[in-house]
């Protein structure tokens, strides 16, 4: 009797720091180059050694967030970040829909962000955020936050990490709020 196949381990992307602006990622992915108000995904390409800018994040200030999609041969149009990630009324997640059709929901859980299929029943996270870890919670960090998703959703991965980077820009800028609000 043949073994079973294996099951693909999840993907695992490791920020290399913890801004929203200039964020690199160790799979094939990056954010590396700063601009103050652009935020760039590229994807590396190893075996043709080229860089493809598949998506941007443009937030001038006092303006809307604005998001577009690249092609390797051209660059997309600018949509609206609220008209990508849509806000529901149950927190600070949203949901988008891929290229294909399934409609993703990013929820907290314990304080984390995950996504899940909106039509899935049994809300089996797709997508999972991990914080950092620091030594004696002030020195530098044990270990990086990162962010794994499973190999079912890795075929809208550009758009899992634009969706997360948006819905993780609202959680802070909410924070920012309350606090202002108390004092």
């Amino acid at each position: 009797m043949p073994a079973p196949p294996k099951v693909e381990p999840p993907h695992k992307l490791t920020f290399a720091t913890n801004s929203l602006k200039a964020i690199s990622f160790t799979m094939k992915l990056s954010l590396a180059f700063w601009h103050p108000h652009l935020t760039k995904i590229n994807k590396y390409d190893y075996e043709a050694r080229t860089v493809n800018c598949v998506a941007e994040i443009e937030s001038l200030p006092k303006k809307e967030v604005k998001v577009r999609f690249n092609t390797p041969n051209a660059e997309g149009e600018w949509i609206r970040a609220s008209d990508f990630v849509k806000i529901d009324g149950s927190g600070i997640g949203g949901t988008f829909t891929a290229e294909d059709g399934v409609t993703y929901r990013w929820k907290t859980h314990k304080r984390r962000f995950r996504l899940v299929k909106v039509d899935d029943e049994d809300k089996i996270p797709l997508a999972e955020y991990h914080p950092y870890n620091r030594h004696l919670f002030v020195f530098r960090m044990s270990h990086h936050a990162w962010l794994e998703v499973k190999p079912e959703a890795a075929v809208a991965l550009e758009k899992i990490i634009v969706s997360y980077l948006i819905v993780e820009r609202r959680r802070r800028h909410a924070k920012i709020r309350i606090k202002l609000e108390h004092k």
